[in-house]
């Protein structure tokens, strides 16, 4: 039916009011609003770099440059999200950046590759996001396939998995330094754990938001005076620069590599539609089919696009979510004010420096709440996931311990070839496949083998 518009008795058509998602606000709330978003969301884009980079084999300087081009990338991805083009973009105010669920899978991908291990990685992503690009219109269908029984379980492995790489940090990062494990490491990294409680407790509104971010500092000032700290990684930065296209190297493609980050990709895309879905309601713009295609376009084609500037996979910032959920406002330009300042601090790779200044051991204290706190939003998932049904009991026992064994038993398989230890060292790809296969057999398989109807998805939250 064609849209009536409304009229005055003076006969002047009166034009439909915008929905707050496409509003504009003046420059300054929209400034001030979009630096919002980026120190809450800050510190989980720099992390996974700052994780990656190390254990690869990279320089101080090397993840210095690799955490700006992901502030860059993240940039890119938020704007494709925000604004987007053709069908592309759910257009709404959706945060897009780095993914902690890709950490520990690129983590394995680069055991023994040596200088070739960032090239691999990306090599891998790249196809990983083409796939899940051409993906997208099919995946709505396949959602209900990815139950909070499966996301639940993934998003705690995500966490529990990042968790030793937080108590490493926490000891000092290097195993071979005579201070490893100190206690003056250690009380470093409890001290800014507390102050990091106590600021979660205390604050209000955004400073509650980014108190992960004032505890990094917080606990830097308090190491400065005891010697826990350099500058040379800031002084040796330049104010602007540009990630150089491919500055690692060609991306190289190994399918073992290549598989593990497919299902990172499938991972980040049941994560991403839960969030639009979320999303949605809180703005008041429902998410139909076509805001899922256009939201799962904009994440893979952002995580194609990546390597090509040196970033890594991108998805769905949920702690954003409850940023617009907390302020109301709504607007999708302020999120896209948010992408613009990403990408202006990845070009000023001073900016992306600065992290390097934070001791480890205080990197540790926060990365605890950190991570901690997806392993929490995994479990929060999985309390809605109808855990009374012995059968997703069992999915969920049988999942985590496999998705464990990497953590707990880190040579646990060790007599298999190298190429299957790609996904088989990653506790999230393997916990990922258990908990999808098993629900398959339980809950869907199963259900009509037995005659009966398969049983209803479980909404996603």
């Amino acid at each position: 039916m064609a849209h009536t518009p409304r009229f005055r008795k003076d006969a002047v058509a009166v034009p439909e009011e915008k929905h707050p998602v496409d509003e504009t606000l003046p420059p300054l709330k929209m400034l001030t609003s979009g630096l919002q978003h980026v120190a809450a969301m800050y510190a989980g884009v720099v992390a996974p770099p700052m994780i990656v980079g190390p254990a690869v084999g990279l320089s101080a300087t090397e993840t210095a440059f690799l955490m700006g081009a992901s502030l860059f990338t993240a940039g890119l991805a938020t704007l494709l999200q925000t604004l987007g083009f053709w069908k592309i973009g759910a257009k709404l105010p959706f945060v897009n950046g780095v993914s902690f669920a890709g950490v520990t899978p690129m983590i394995a991908i680069g055991k023994g590759e040596g200088a070739d291990a960032i090239p691999v990685i990306f090599g891998a992503i790249i196809v990983a996001g083409i796939v899940g690009f051409f993906a997208a219109p099919y995946f709505g269908k396949l959602v209900r396939f990815f139950p909070p029984v499966v996301t639940g379980t993934v998003i705690t492995l995500i966490g529990v998995s990042l968790l030793p790489v937080a108590f490493n940090w926490s000891q000092g990062g290097n195993r071979t330094a005579t201070d490893y494990g100190s206690m003056k490491n250690i009380g470093m990294a409890a001290v800014t754990l507390v102050i990091v409680l106590l600021m979660r407790k205390f604050l209000r509104g955004f400073l509650q938001q980014i108190s992960i971010l004032l505890g990094l500092v917080a606990g830097t000032l308090i190491a400065l005076p005891l010697g826990m700290t350099s500058f040379d990684a800031v002084k040796n930065a330049s104010l602007v620069g540009f990630p150089t296209p491919f500055h690692f190297g060609a991306p190289q493609f190994q399918v073992a590599a290549i598989v593990s980050m497919c299902i990172v990709m499938l991972v980040c895309m049941t994560e991403s539609t839960a969030d639009i879905l979320a999303l949605g309601k809180i703005v008041g713009r429902p998410a139909d089919a076509r805001t899922i295609e256009g939201g799962l376009r904009a994440d893979t084609l952002g995580s194609a696009l990546s390597p090509l500037f040196n970033g890594f996979m991108c998805s769905a910032f949920a702690q954003n979510i409850g940023l617009v959920a907390m302020t109301k406002v709504r607007s999708r330009f302020v999120v896209a004010a948010g992408g613009g300042i990403l990408i202006l601090l990845g070009l000023c790779p001073m900016a992306a420096s600065v992290i390097g200044v934070v001791p480890l051991p205080v990197l540790g204290g926060a990365g605890i709440v950190l991570f901690g706190s997806v392993a929490a939003s995994g479990i929060q998932t999985l309390a809605g996931a109808a855990m009374e049904k012995g059968e997703n009991a069992l999915i969920v026992a049988a999942s985590v311990g496999i998705g464990l064994i990497p953590i707990a038993a880190p040579d646990f398989y060790h007599a298999f070839p190298k190429d299957l230890l790609v996904v088989l060292d990653s506790g999230i790809s393997t916990g990922c496949v258990v908990a999808i296969v098993l629900n398959l057999a339980f809950n869907h398989f199963g259900a009509q083998r037995a005659g009966a109807a398969a049983p209803e998805p479980v909404p996603v939250h």
